[in-house]
């Protein structure tokens, strides 16, 4: 039974270390092994999410299978430890798109409804808080569950280098109303 609760500081830990196996073992068949080295150094937790109220962590008897959430902030992807440029500033519900970001599932738990889940949650939030849009920066593993929820592709992207490494990435937007 999977149950939801926004994230706190008592799981930085945690989270981090199912962020990181997520990131090892979902992307494995999408990316090389040197994309699969840099992803691991781009992506990951954004403790601003967390400060914001605005993540969640969904359990199963107690056990953290997945995460992800949304945000009202400009920056669009990445951990703390990445080289994303971080934007704090606040988005305009009226003109800009909620951020989904973040969304890991542990790999003894994909397709068992948890990415959409988070979904749902991030979605209903943002909504609530007045967006009638959605945009995320997606890998290549998300694709299928967020083409599915109705997110649409507006380009094809690369991460910013990393030696001379760069992760495929998807900008994606969706209608919330």
């Amino acid at each position: 039974m999977l149950s939801h609760r926004l994230a706190d500081e008592a799981d930085l830990e945690a989270l981090r270390a199912l962020m990181a196996l997520a990131i090892e073992v979902n992307q494995r068949p999408y990316l090389s092994p040197a994309e699969l080295a840099v992803s691991g150094t781009t992506m990951g937790l954004d403790t601003q999410l967390i400060a914001d109220r605005t993540y969640f962590v969904i359990e199963d008897e107690g056990q953290i299978v997945g995460c992800g959430g949304w945000s009202f902030r400009a920056t669009t992807h990445g951990g703390d430890q990445s080289q994303v440029v971080r934007d704090a500033a606040p988005l305009d519900p009226t003109r800009d798109a909620a951020r989904i970001r973040a969304m890991y599932t542990h790999p003894d738990h994909v397709r068992r409804g948890i990415g959409r889940l988070i979904l749902d949650l991030g979605e209903s939030a943002a909504r609530d808080a007045g967006f009638a849009r959605a945009m995320m920066v997606a890998t290549l593993s998300g694709e299928p569950l967020y083409r599915a929820a109705g997110y649409e592709e507006v380009e094809r992207i690369t991460s910013d280098p990393v030696g001379d490494v760069r992760v495929p990435l998807i900008v994606m937007h969706k209608r919330l109303r």
